[in-house]
């Protein structure tokens, strides 16, 4: 990458950066270009050039993604309350974008989600972060750590991954029936395939809560299970869409450069904070990659 690029895709990111951290702000033409230290009358082709989705569209569709989250995952969630977090002062004009954006009116969305369409209409925003938000990791990044065994309460997930979603709405609602409180309680997802490349009737991942509680019988299908004590490497993402990248470091470049072995149990994650508590960009993910007791160094 060239040292002019390089400079054109900081100036992109930091806009990227600013929109997510003031999502009730003025996002208009102005306000961006000169984030962008860029002209107004030159910044809306280079982002759509950039991106491939005018930046108009890329703020509504960050927005309609926060509010969606806020609508689906808080209790009691309000239309109108969640229009106001994303800057929208007319709650009709909110629901106009949020339908014609992602298909569903926002108490719709709240109430039955067509997960489905939802990330459908998501994706060219989704696609444009994918190009500049990934972080970069080094090999310093990772330490390793003994876990001790941790017993959760477990929700599976079999099934087409964008339905994701449902299943840890049912999670959310078995946790306030049971006063489990994401805040005294460490949330997880263990990860039996990958979505890229598993046929979605077969993708696997359990949605889990520690706890030592004894799990009664109930209507979610929550159960007691087990994430046994090992060893592990462990990685830090910052932001939703690091997830991925921080998982695929630890296999293409850690792994072959630490002489470790693998453990036979999946790979696995603590959802250290999620949305809607904090916003995607501040959502902090610590991924564990099960390790052998000893490395095993070829020489």
């Amino acid at each position: 990458m060239t040292t002019r690029q390089a400079a054109h895709d900081a100036r992109m990111k930091r806009v990227l950066s600013y929109i997510d951290q003031h999502l009730e702000d003025d996002l208009g033409l102005d306000a961006l270009s000169a984030v962008a230290a860029l002209s107004k009358y030159h910044f809306h082709r280079q982002f759509r050039a950039s991106f491939g989705i005018s930046v108009h569209r890329y703020v509504q569709l960050v927005r309609m993604k926060r509010a969606g989250q806020v609508l689906a995952f808080t209790q009691g969630a309000s239309v109108t309350e969640a229009a106001l977090d994303v800057g929208y002062t007319a709650p009709d004009a909110f629901a106009r974008v949020f339908r014609e954006r992602l298909g569903q009116t926002p108490s719709a969305f709240r109430d039955t989600p067509n997960w489905e369409e939802w990330l459908a209409g998501l994706w060219p925003m989704t696609n444009a972060r994918s190009r500049l938000m990934k972080t970069k990791y080094s090999l310093d990044d990772v330490h390793t750590v003994d876990v001790p065994e941790t017993p959760v309460a477990v929700l599976q997930h079999r099934g087409n991954p964008a339905l994701v979603g449902a299943t840890i709405q049912k999670f959310i609602g078995w946790r306030r029936a049971v006063g489990l409180k994401a805040a005294a309680s460490q949330t997880y997802n263990v990860f039996h395939s990958d979505s890229e490349i598993t046929p979605a009737d077969e993708f696997r991942v359990d949605i889990c809560a520690a706890t030592d509680r004894t799990i009664e019988p109930n209507e979610q299908g929550v159960e007691a299970g087990v994430i046994p004590a090992g060893r592990c490497a462990v990685l830090r993402a910052i932001g939703s869409e690091n997830v991925e990248p921080a998982i695929e470091f630890l296999y293409r470049d850690w792994l072959p450069s630490s002489g470790e072995t693998l453990r036979d149990f999946p790979l696995y994650c603590e959802r250290v904070s999620v949305v809607p508590v904090v916003a995607e960009h501040e959502v902090v993910t610590d991924i564990f990659l099960p390790l052998a007791m000893t490395s095993h160094i070829e020489a």
